[in-house]
């Protein structure tokens, strides 16, 4: 099997304006990905599947990820005018220092596709696509077309984090039923206090309940 490097340059010789990033693993497995831009994955997917060297003709897994936003503190040097005594006479002068500055990384989601060839018997190959935001935008293209065993898969990612996979032939919950709020695998979800079906629920929610019911 060729290197994640040299599939990223043949996707790149094949599906001209492909924009497709190299994500490197620091893990001791070292298992690099391929993060695909949404507007060419599903041209980008089909190459994978058809080229005759390549031959991914098998879609093992979809799983979905959440990065929710993120705080970054960073140095910088910062160079401001003081007032300092020099030789008994108070002078301006120009002093650099450290200051910490701090910027919030915008959080998204991800699908994250892991292909093997079985008629080259080589593999996995991870790829992976994410969206805009977390709130607003976030549509990805769906690899259903592609390999029909992504149909459930992504619905489960659907259903758990939020992915919109435009062009999925069927896209509803799968897990959880229709007129379920949220998505339970996003980091920030919030536990309700009761379900519908546990009408006596176990001891810790029912405590939560009426903890939440004495605040009302």
């Amino acid at each position: 099997m060729k290197t994640v490097e040299e599939i990223k340059a043949a996707i790149e010789a094949a599906v001209p304006g492909a924009g497709v990033e190299f994500v490197r693993n620091p893990g001791p497995a070292a298992e690099h990905s391929l993060r695909l831009a949404p507007a060419s994955a599903v041209a980008v997917a089909t190459f994978l599947r058809d080229d005759a060297e390549l031959a991914f003709d098998f879609l093992s897994n979809v799983s979905g990820v959440d990065w929710p936003d993120k705080e970054i503190a960073e140095k910088v040097k910062v160079t401001r005018m003081v007032s300092k005594t020099v030789d008994g006479a108070e002078q301006s002068v120009e002093e650099t220092i450290d200051e910490t500055r701090k910027r919030v990384e915008p959080g998204c989601l991800e699908a994250v596709y892991h292909l093997y060839s079985v008629a080259k018997k080589h593999g996995p190959l991870v790829i992976r696509m994410k969206t805009t935001n977390r709130s607003d935008q976030v549509e990805l293209p769906s690899l259903t077309p592609v390999w029909r065993s992504a149909d459930f898969q992504e619905r489960e990612v659907f259903d758990l984090y939020g992915i919109i996979f435009s062009g999925h032939p069927d896209l509803r919950r799968l897990l959880m039923w229709e007129g379920f709020k949220d998505h339970p695998m996003r980091k920030d979800y919030v536990e309700p206090d009761d379900y519908e079906y546990e009408p006596t629920p176990h001891d810790h929610v029912l405590a939560r309940a009426q903890e939440h019911k004495s605040r009302d």
